[in-house]
Order: structure tokens, then sequence, then C-alpha cells
């Protein structure tokens, strides 16, 4: 699956990174960013729990 941030409604709280720091992380303005676009099988746990934590439902998952 794909990762997709709409970052016109992110508001780099860092949620998604204190979850799923594999994947996410913010930069030194505090914007986020992604390691990844990818799932994996050793993250996709963790970024689900990222998109679900996501106060302003600024990530989704898409299928490949």
């Amino acid at each position: 699956m794909k990762i997709k941030v709409d970052y016109d409604l992110c508001e780099s709280n860092a949620l998604c990174e204190a979850m799923a720091p594999e994947v996410f992380w913010l930069d030194d303005d505090d914007f986020l960013q992604l390691h990844t676009d990818q799932t994996t099988d050793e993250n996709i746990d963790n970024v689900k729990r990222a998109v679900a934590a996501c106060p302003r439902a600024a990530i989704s998952l898409i299928e490949d």
C-alpha cells in the first residue's frame, strides 16, 4: 500500500512520527516528511496506527 499525506490538512503535530518513526519525520522547519511512501510487512501496523491517530485525517493508505 502507498502512504499519502494531504499536506494542506497536515498540522505537523508529530503524532505520526511518534507512532511510525521509520516512515514519518519532521524536518528542521517542522514540516512532515516521509522516509518512504510505501508500506512493508514491518511497518504496516505502525503506519495504520499513525493514520488512525492523525487528528486532521491528513494521512491515508492507497492500494498500489
